[in-house]
């Protein structure tokens, strides 16, 4: 595997194992972890069911683990997935991958930082329940409960920005008592567990079925434990460790997960004959027995197992907080870096943290509250097929990188990762189009309006990129807009089955208030249900039909497109190639300084130097030996600059003259690559091999209005080092 030459990071390299691993699992595990993935997934599986489902699950993420440490060595900057993409795919993939990763990211803050007033009303009763403001979704909205939230975001927004070296001891510590507090609770559980866990499987539904269903949904419980992909400018550490910092994070949440599910049905009220009885029934239930582990936290230890419980679910939350706005200010540090958000995203405090972007994540989060716990739920449900497309998306690059490098074991990992992925998401929503689905069909539309707000945003990028990063992969678009109009087909079809719902329960109810005896009643309910069935399968028909038709005119298109984009490609690279030695031609350099003279121009140019190189002695050559002789000569030269100059494009802009452009990491180690280009052609001067004379010079923002005047400088840099070859003997034309 090939890595990335070293370069002297902004940030802070403290980051320790333990503190790594800490934001890991304290970002992966939250409020719903205690409170509705241990309901959830026994409804869905029992205990036998979410176990093995989760024990599947964690075997698939240990596979996309293994992509994330991967592509953590061949790119360690902040942008975790992000960067992943950008730089394997292009700039639009990176952007596609950016956009999902901030909704993902987004909305497990929102949900745990609207946890707070639960926590509180769960535990303390009505305290903040005061100052009603109004009623949305069916949800009541308090103003002391969206005070609370408020307060917890500047508290934890303020120690992320300037009590960095604070922020990260609290998350270990928190970490270590969450973990420690789940274990010890579900220990005393199950040492004094008298009887089976029966039953082990809901009854009248495939126990395989129900071990897949667990499993597919396992990304949204391990969402955030990739989240150290963001830091890996700031460990203490060889990166080469990630992985195994990953495999611990997985492997350890798993076991919290099924300790707190298994914890959840150890006990259950003596009204109740089953833990299936109980769990339906949490809906009609208040305080303590409205959460099935800490029920049975009491049941075991008493008042101390709730302490305990509430001590960890409370550090479960405050780890939430704390890991999600420090990865996201990263990854908006990331996008400001290049200029996809404004420039000062892209800039750190004198404590060494993205500021800037932190408190964009707060502003983005100050109004939340307001929208109910309600639309928290829809909005949370997202994630599900956010994180599932973002996992692919890095398996994918793993995948790519590692053919590009050889490496035949990752490549492996990585199709395996996408392969899984596709999968799933395929598991999640086609059942959806047919059926009705366990997510709400607001929670489609959403995914609907986020993916609108992208293209939007997009056409904004497009609009202030005058050097042409994106927009040059519609491919990924065409997806993109193809999975949105699947999703709304599923909407329609989820809304069609909401609307039916509604319907019969208006019947039943106008059967009611007129009257009418219950056998007459029954005869027509089942009549209308029988016509509204006959009318579902018709419209599932219909939908299914549309769909078939979309997806053959899509892939026709998409064929059609990489038929013509394949010739066009051709074209460019026959165009941009120099056919001597394979770099870029001079008419490719023309482009790129027209592209960088308007970045210039719009005040976007990101950093750079230009490098002028000249091969010495080639007429020697072609006078001595003959031009099949200066070809080699100049493709040996060729060869040297590219070796040096690996992450900048290079160009032949002349018989014996290349120009190489150096942006992010060989700009950053810009003086020690041309020290040893000059070491290079010194040495080579008494070996009769290629000599090459080079001289850079950087762009000066402010002073340079175009790239022209950056490339005059270093041309005359390049003459008075090649003077100076010369008089060390090397030969000139």
């Amino acid at each position: 595997m090939t890595q990335q030459q070293n370069f002297k990071s902004p940030f802070k390299q403290d980051l320790s194992p333990i503190h790594a691993w800490s934001f890991a699992i304290g970002t992966t595990i939250g409020w719903g972890s205690l409170v509705v993935t241990s309901n959830t997934y026994l409804a869905q599986a029992g205990p036998a069911g979410s176990v093995l489902g989760m024990l599947l699950g964690m075997i698939v993420m240990l596979i996309v683990s293994h992509n994330y440490g991967y592509m953590m060595q061949c790119y360690p900057d902040a942008g975790g997935a992000y960067t992943f993409a950008k730089e394997t795919f292009g700039h639009d993939h990176g952007f596609l991958t950016a956009w999902f990763l901030s909704l993902t990211y987004l909305s497990i803050l929102w949900a745990n930082v609207t946890s707070l007033p639960l926590f509180s009303h769960y535990f303390f009763g009505n305290v903040f329940r005061f100052g009603k403001l109004y009623t949305i979704f069916d949800y009541d909205v308090y103003l002391g409960e969206t005070i609370l939230p408020v307060l917890a975001l500047l508290l934890f927004g303020y120690l992320c920005c300037f009590q960095r070296r604070l922020s990260i001891h609290l998350m270990t510590a928190m970490s270590v008592i969450f973990s420690l507090g789940i274990i010890s609770v579900f220990a005393s559980a199950f040492f004094a567990l008298d009887r089976p866990l029966e039953p082990a499987f809901i009854p009248d539904a495939s126990s395989l079925s129900q071990i897949i269903r667990i499993a597919v949904i396992s990304p949204w419980a391990y969402i955030g434990f990739e989240n150290i992909s963001h830091f890996s400018e700031e460990f203490s550490f060889k990166r080469t460790k990630a992985f195994r910092l990953l495999v611990l994070t997985v492997v350890i949440s798993t076991l919290l997960y099924i300790f707190i599910i298994l914890l959840s049905v150890t006990a259950f009220p003596q009204e109740y004959e089953t833990w299936m009885d109980y769990i339906s029934d949490l809906g009609q239930l208040e305080g303590i027995k409205a959460l099935p582990a800490f029920y049975a936290a009491e049941h075991y230890l008493g008042a101390a197992g709730i302490w305990i419980l509430m001590l960890s679910l409370l550090c479960l939350i405050l780890t939430s907080l704390i890991g999600n706005i420090s990865v996201l200010g990263r990854l908006f540090y990331a996008l400001g870096k290049d200029h996809i958000l404004p420039d000062k995203f892209g800039q750190l405090n004198g404590k060494g943290a993205p500021q800037n972007g932190i408190f964009l994540v707060c502003g983005l989060s100050f109004l939340i509250p307001l929208l109910g716990r309600t639309a928290i739920g829809w909005i949370v449900d997202v994630t599900t097929i956010g994180a599932t497309i973002i996992y692919a998306i890095v398996s994918a690059s793993a995948r790519k990188m590692a053919v590009s490098c050889g490496d035949k074991k990752d490549e492996r990992y990585g199709l395996a990762g996408l392969v899984l992925m596709v999968a799933f998401l395929a598991y999640l929503l086609l059942p959806s189009l047919l059926s009705e689905s366990s997510m709400a069909k607001e929670t489609y539309f959403l995914f609907i309006v986020w993916s609108i707000l992208g293209f939007v945003f997009f056409r904004h990028i497009l609009h202030h990129d005058p050097s042409r990063r994106f927009g040059n992969t519609i491919i990924v678009w065409v997806a993109l807009l193809a999975l949105v109009l699947f999703i709304a087909l599923i909407w329609m079809r989820q809304s069609m089955i909401s609307s039916n719902h509604v319907m019969m329960d208006n019947i039943r109810e106008h059967y009611l208030t007129t009257g009418v005896t219950s056998q007459v009643r029954l005869e027509d309910e089942q009549f209308i249900q029988d016509q509204l069935q006959e009318l579902e399968k018709s419209n599932a028909q219909t939908i299914l039909m549309t769909t078939a038709m979309f997806v053959f005119a899509l892939v026709i298109m998409m064929t059609n497109y990489s038929f013509m984009n394949k010739q066009n490609k051709e074209s460019q690279m026959i165009a941009n190639t120099d056919p001597l030695t394979h770099v870029k031609s001079k008419h490719a350099y023309l482009d790129f300084e027209k592209n960088m003279d308007a970045s210039i121009r719009s005040g976007n140019a990101p950093p750079f130097a230009v490098v002028v190189c000249d091969v010495n002695g080639l007429k020697y050559v072609n006078d001595t030996y003959g031009h099949k002789a200066g070809d080699e000569y100049i493709r040996s030269a060729s060869a040297m600059i590219c070796e040096l100059f690996q992450h900048s494009p290079v160009f032949r802009v002349g018989g014996d003259e290349f120009v190489a452009l150096l942006k992010g990491r060989d700009y950053e180690v810009r003086d020690a690559l041309m020290a040893e280009l000059h070491r290079r052609s010194e040495e080579n001067i008494t070996t009769g091999q290629v000599v090459v004379a080079g001289g850079i010079s950087d762009f000066v923002s402010g002073q340079d209005t175009a790239m022209h005047s950056v490339f005059e400088r270093a041309d005359n840099l390049m003459y008075q080092k090649k003077q100076e070859l010369k008089q060390m003997g090397a030969k000139t034309r």
